[in-house]
């Protein structure tokens, strides 16, 4: 990773983790700390904070480094909330069953399985209340209410994951491998991206340049974990290795081989490159994201 992207990475988890252990503080007394310390748990543990990152980036590159700050950290915080309810569900028995995440025992293993279904819930709402209590104009905070439920529910992440269960042991083609992962992984991706650029000030071409940047990301980041499940070890990805593999799902590596979807995952990062030249401004952490996005190791 390249030192300038390091910095700004290391800036933007420290802003939303800040952000995220005040959201998460349990202040009323009301003898519920168990719950709160498994929020506190699945959101705030080893993670790459790659949502709030595009969050800070796409308000930066559009609005210079000064965007609202108090918005951008709400917003970011947000997201990293649907996105930890998101994990902390699907690691339940229920679902993908797994015992392990990010290098530590998942949230029901951790505390219990009734305490993690109730985390993952507190944690989806807790990020609407953020959304709800920012500093942005009304009409704007309408906005990116619409854009974190939308990319979180019956048409975004969640569909990806009903999709994702129905699939195991199932033969997918590649267009419906490509849908579930566009909903279950990209949504929030897409989502993240055009949240920020629209604390940036984005207009109507700025935003759709975004939307193809953040859905080309969404799509690579989930070809180079398909190919990290076949290549790498559990020590490394911090979750079980061949996971995929042993539960018979259908992937990237499955459907085209592994020089098959390192093709694709080149495709993709030059068509996320590409999207960002209407965008004007200094958009460097952007292309840095994407280059990380295809060359990361776990």
């Amino acid at each position: 990773m390249v030192p300038e992207l390091r910095a700004f990475l290391q800036r933007a988890a420290t802003r939303v983790e800040a952000a995220l252990t005040a959201a998460l503080a349990d202040r009323d007394g009301n003898s519920v700390e168990l719950l709160f310390a498994a929020m506190r748990y699945a959101a705030l543990g080893p993670g790459k904070r790659l949502r709030p990152a595009l969050v800070y980036a796409c308000a930066e590159s559009l609005a210079g480094p000064a965007p609202a700050a108090a918005d951008c950290d709400a917003a970011a915080a947000a997201l990293e909330c649907i996105h930890a309810y998101s994990l902390v569900h699907d690691d339940l028995p229920a679902m993908d069953d797994d015992d392990l995440r990010r290098g530590r025992p998942t949230c029901h293993i951790e505390f219990d399985e009734a305490t993690a279904i109730l985390a993952g819930d507190a944690l989806q709402t807790r990020a609407f209340e953020l959304l709800l209590a920012c500093d942005a104009a009304p009409a704007l905070k309408l906005q990116l209410l619409d854009e974190l439920a939308s990319a979180a529910g019956a048409r975004g992440m969640v569909a990806g994951q009903a999709i994702d269960l129905a699939a195991v042991a199932a033969d997918l083609d590649l267009a419906q491998l490509e849908r579930m992962h566009r909903l279950k992984t990209g949504a929030l991706i897409r989502a993240s991206a055009r949240i920020g650029a629209l604390l940036g000030g984005a207009d109507d071409t700025q935003l759709a340049a975004v939307s193809r940047y953040a859905e080309a990301i969404g799509l690579a980041f989930q070809v180079q974990d398909d190919i990290l499940d076949v290549t790498a070890d559990t020590a490394t990805l911090g979750k079980t290795q061949g996971a995929d593999a042993a539960r018979n799902k259908p992937t990237y590596v499955s459907l085209l081989g592994l020089d098959g979807a390192r093709a694709k995952l080149a495709e993709l990062h030059g068509e996320a490159l590409a999207a960002l030249a209407p965008l004007g401004g200094d958009t460097m952490q952007l292309r840095l994201l994407a280059d990380y996005i295809v060359q990361r190791s776990h």
